[in-house]
């Protein structure tokens, strides 16, 4: 039988976390928006594409933070839209954005433009995929999340498990 999350107590295979982590577990469905004062940077090779103090993170149950830098705090040269869109139940439509450089290469970025209102403070706001970008938390190299649709951030911070390896589809 598949264990299945009721969003009463965290599963019983979730580590522990530690002194200074929070647990991906202890998000909330639906997904919360936070406002964050960490330094998030973003770099191309050697070329930073963005940089914040004033970022936000999106925090869903089972997943790391995917965190949303305004727009006007990343060099928007650096991308070119891939007319690729999806749909989130809890933002709205997403556009994804591949490198400027690198038209035929992979995506590297979306944003929501005109996103429902609980979602409004990331309008316009860019978020990056940490295993095609070099990303950093506080001067952390952010990990990806696995799977290659997800584009959280995971950190020493986060303790998991956290869904989209293999045999997580059911979280």
């Amino acid at each position: 039988m598949m264990w299945k999350y009721t969003g009463q107590v965290r599963p019983p295979f979730a580590e522990a976390p530690g002194p200074g982590q929070e647990s991906v577990w202890d998000y909330p469905r639906p997904p919360a928006l936070e406002k964050v004062a960490a330094r998030v940077e973003v770099y191309v090779g050697e070329r930073c594409i963005a940089a914040s103090d004033a970022a936000y993170r999106v925090l869903e149950t089972a997943s790391p933070p995917s965190i949303y830098v305004p727009a006007e705090m990343v060099d928007l040269r650096a991308f070119a839209p891939c007319g690729h869109q999806t749909f989130c139940e809890w933002k709205g439509v997403a556009s994804y954005y591949q490198l400027a450089t690198a038209v035929d290469g992979p995506v590297v970025a979306w944003r929501y433009d005109n996103p429902v209102e609980r979602f409004r403070p990331i309008d316009g706001a860019i978020s990056f995929y940490p295993g095609r970008l070099a990303c950093f938390w506080n001067g952390e190299r952010v990990t990806p999340q696995p799977g290659e649709f997800y584009g959280g951030w995971m950190t020493s911070n986060i303790a998991g498990p956290v869904k989209g390896g293999p045999g997580t589809a059911g979280w």
